[in-house]
């Protein structure tokens, strides 16, 4: 960490003098900008809004994500007549979608969600086809001898078996969705991070909006550090 910050010292005072902005970013600038960020209640604000943002979207992708994985995990004729429609909606960008999401929702919350969603959805749904064809068909089969329902089934034996592989999927989705939602914050939207970002620049603030995009990273960071929590304490140990 001293030597990236140190290289960042030598570098933006070595070529301050070719570039405004590149002085703007000088270390010895960001105390100043995020106190002033913190003054104006801008950082927490805006960060809660995007968390917020990005919760809804992942929710959003989870309830979408879990039964469509459940049936391309489950059955092979699903799988197989739907494999060329979700490879070719995997390959999509998400922000492909960004002007039909405008154009459906408006500007405000609802197309940046969407767009989230849209991220989030195929890390949760692959893993939950993974865990679901990982699983032990005995298992199953003695639940069958038990006389279980199909819905007992799916409650006492398939969800505990794919629950690790679907929150890993989870993790794997929230760092995609985090990576979306900035610019899907610059659609129009009054509010969080990604907003904030183009705010600074149009108020030539390049030092606040440097302290943005290390709000930015830290706070992907510490998300990834909370999923990796998770997954550890929720996975049954052998």
């Amino acid at each position: 960490m001293a030597v990236t910050v140190a290289v960042w010292w030598a570098f933006t005072h070595a070529a301050a003098g070719a570039s405004t902005m590149i002085a703007a970013f000088q270390p010895e600038r960001i105390p100043g900008a995020a106190a002033s960020l913190l003054e104006r209640g801008v950082v927490l604000q805006d960060g809660a809004t995007s968390l917020w943002r990005l919760l809804c979207g992942l929710g959003l992708a989870t309830a979408l994500g879990v039964p469509l994985g459940l049936l391309l995990g489950a059955y092979r004729r699903f799988r197989w007549t739907s494999a060329p429609v979700v490879q070719f909606l995997r390959m999509v960008s998400p922000l492909s979608w960004a002007p039909v999401a405008v154009a459906l929702f408006g500007v405000g919350n609802a197309p940046v969600v969407f767009l989230v969603a849209a991220a989030a959805v195929w890390p949760i749904t692959m893993n939950t086809a993974a865990g679901v064809r990982a699983m032990d068909p005995l298992h199953l089969r003695v639940a069958r001898t038990l006389g279980a329902t199909p819905w007992e089934q799916l409650r006492t034996v398939v969800l505990p078996g794919v629950r690790p592989f679907v929150m890993t999927g989870v993790r794997l989705a929230l760092g995609i969705a985090w990576v979306v939602i900035v610019p899907a914050e610059m659609l129009g939207v009054s509010s969080g991070l990604g907003y904030e970002i183009l705010n600074a620049r149009d108020r030539l603030a390049y030092d606040e909006m440097l302290v943005v995009i290390l709000v930015i990273g830290l706070l992907g960071i510490a998300l990834d550090a909370l999923a990796q929590w998770l997954l550890r304490e929720r996975t049954p140990r052998a």
